[in-house]
């Protein structure tokens, strides 16, 4: 049965091992560094955590660049193993600690950062060059579905853990990756044939479309959600908060599947405008009936599943589609800017009063913005091959007259 799921993929067995395992492996130690963060700013009773999380966020980013321009001295596999490493002397650095203060945690959370975002391009570049684009979808939604479902596992898990103990399982889980590169399939070194520079990216016409897009959304959406959180918690519906934090992950998960299947069988383009679409109406609902229970739930749901086609789409799939013979590190670097720029968002903004709050006024201009974001994807090019989409089709036509054919054969027969 995974034999013939792997060949549906394209994808051989070996090669779907060493990816899937290196991507789940590094999705959820990013969970076990955040677990760790929270966790010691709780046991030290830190209550100024901006300069925390906003060094562990830039570290990623800066890293990440660092990371792309850097590997190009090293094989792939070479380059992979050293990050490994890396990352598991990062998760044992806390050991060295007796207790934390702001400046000390924001150290360890930079170098947290800065082991997680050094080789995560090259890790997405060699997931690219190891599938095959018509089917990098579904194979991306497999990975997060794992990823996924272990996350919340880890945070409960972890709660009742010292920090020395979340230390030290940080570090074996980390070091159980190292062999993965090891079993590297053929061809797994490749680089991109055009030395790219990240100048040259940023004058791409359909880079800087679906980048502009995806920055409007990250900026956009964490602000509201901020702001949402501030002002239900203000108006005493905590219970609506409560329950769309269980709901959220699941509907998300359920959205990456659907996001994966369906944007290797009609491409990326319109699976992601579907999200803007829709997280545009939630927002401008939101902002003409405040008052209504309904309308909440409405706005989580939509968000949530935005967020699951969004984060396949723009995290593992649509910069490996744009890069094709280049350097692929640099496109990844690049493209998750945004994503981890919106975790820094939150920290930036000053305090509200919900007092008078207009959340009418914000949540529509919130729309407004994201129906602007929608222009630049309007004029985006498909990435996935339209010969793909065709063939795809023409497949599951033939299919479908086959098992036509079958049955009214059996029935006259």
């Amino acid at each position: 049965m995974l034999q013939k799921t792997l060949g549906d993929l394209g994808i051989g067995r070996r090669d779907f091992i060493v990816v899937f395992g290196l991507l789940v492996n590094v999705f959820t130690w990013l969970v076990f560094l955040r677990a760790f963060i929270e966790q010691a700013i709780l046991d030290n009773n830190i209550t100024n955590t901006s300069a925390i999380w906003v060094a562990f966020y830039l570290s990623i980013i800066g890293f990440s660049i660092i990371g792309a321009v850097v590997s190009k001295r090293f094989s792939r596999g070479k380059f992979l193993q050293l990050w490994i490493i890396f990352g598991v002397i990062a998760s044992l650095l806390p050991v060295l600690f007796n207790n934390f203060t702001v400046t000390n945690l924001a150290v360890v959370s930079a170098i947290f950062g800065a082991s997680f975002g050094l080789g995560m391009p090259s890790c997405l570049a060699f997931f690219t060059e190891t599938t095959k684009v018509e089917n990098r979808g579904r194979t991306s939604a497999i990975i997060l579905l794992f990823a996924s479902l272990l996350s919340p596992l880890i945070a409960v898990s972890f709660e009742e853990l010292s920090l020395l103990a979340i230390s030290i399982i940080c570090a074996v889980w980390r070091g159980t990756a190292i062999i993965i590169p090891i079993l590297r399939p053929k061809g797994c070194d490749l680089v991109g044939k055009i030395n790219t520079s990240f100048i040259s990216i940023f004058k791409e016409r359909t880079f800087i479309l679906f980048f502009v897009a995806w920055l409007i959304f990250s900026v956009v959406d964490i602000m509201e959600g901020t702001l949402v959180l501030g002002y239900l918690d203000y108006n005493n519906k905590e219970e609506i908060i409560e329950i769309m934090y269980l709901i959220e992950p699941v509907i998300a998960t359920f959205f990456i599947l659907i996001a994966g299947i369906m944007c290797d069988w009609i491409g990326r383009k319109k699976i992601v405008l579907s999200g803007f679409v829709a997280l545009g109406a939630a927002y401008a609902i939101i902002g003409f009936i405040p008052n209504s229970d309904i309308s909440w739930y409405l706005y989580f749901v939509v968000d949530s599943a935005a967020w699951g086609i969004f984060y396949l789409t723009f995290v593992l799939v649509l910069w490996g589609d744009l890069a094709q013979f280049a350097s692929k590190e640099k496109y990844y670097a690049l493209g998750s800017i945004p994503f981890f720029i919106s975790y820094i968002i939150p920290f930036l903004l000053p305090q509200i009063d919900f007092k008078n709050f207009p959340l009418y006024l914000v949540f529509s201009a919130a729309a407004f913005f994201l129906f602007v974001a929608i222009l630049p994807l309007i004029f985006a090019p498909e990435t996935l091959p339209e010969k793909k989409i065709e063939l795809r089709r023409l497949r599951s036509f033939a299919e479908e007259a086959q098992k036509a054919k079958e049955k009214y054969e059996r029935k006259i027969g």
